[in-house]
């Protein structure tokens, strides 16, 4: 299951960015449930995600798994890792920063442009390609980029 991708961000796995929760097998039965967390509530990526997982599993024995949904507690992009967060930024998708949960959470002062690294840059507009990320743009470089809404 790490290794099935993302749809929307095809450069990520649904493990480095933070929605496959849980993998289990039933001993008794070798019944695979897995648990994921959408990014946040309505995203058009899940029966995706999901069709990808049970297609993963038939491919090594499991065509009867079962694919749950949580929404408790709510994804953060703190469950990006590490790995996924340099995925992104060599994707060109400057990643949210990560916070540590019970502290203060971080103001984002600037974006940091995932090509050259510059702090000047601008919000050309909240929507981008996909719902979960905003449109920027880096003025040294001039070049448009995403970025991952911190949700």
């Amino acid at each position: 299951m790490a290794a099935v991708v993302d749809p929307e961000i095809r450069v990520i796995t649904i493990d480095e960015l933070g929605i496959l929760r849980a993998v289990e097998e039933d001993r008794a039965t070798g019944r695979v449930t897995v648990t994921i967390t959408p990014t946040y509530t309505g995203c058009p990526a899940m029966d995706v995600i999901r069709a990808d997982i049970r297609r993963a599993l038939a491919a090594i024995g499991h065509p009867d798994a079962e694919v749950r949904t949580v929404y408790s507690p709510a994804w953060s992009t703190d469950w990006i890792s590490a790995a996924g967060r340099a995925k992104l930024a060599a994707a060109g998708i400057a990643p949210p920063p990560a916070t540590r949960a019970g502290t203060v959470v971080p103001l984002t002062l600037a974006v940091r442009c995932p090509r050259c690294g510059a702090a000047e840059t601008e919000q050309v507009s909240r929507f981008g390609s996909t719902a979960c990320k905003a449109l920027w743009r880096c003025r040294a470089c001039r070049e448009p980029f995403d970025h991952l809404k911190a949700l």
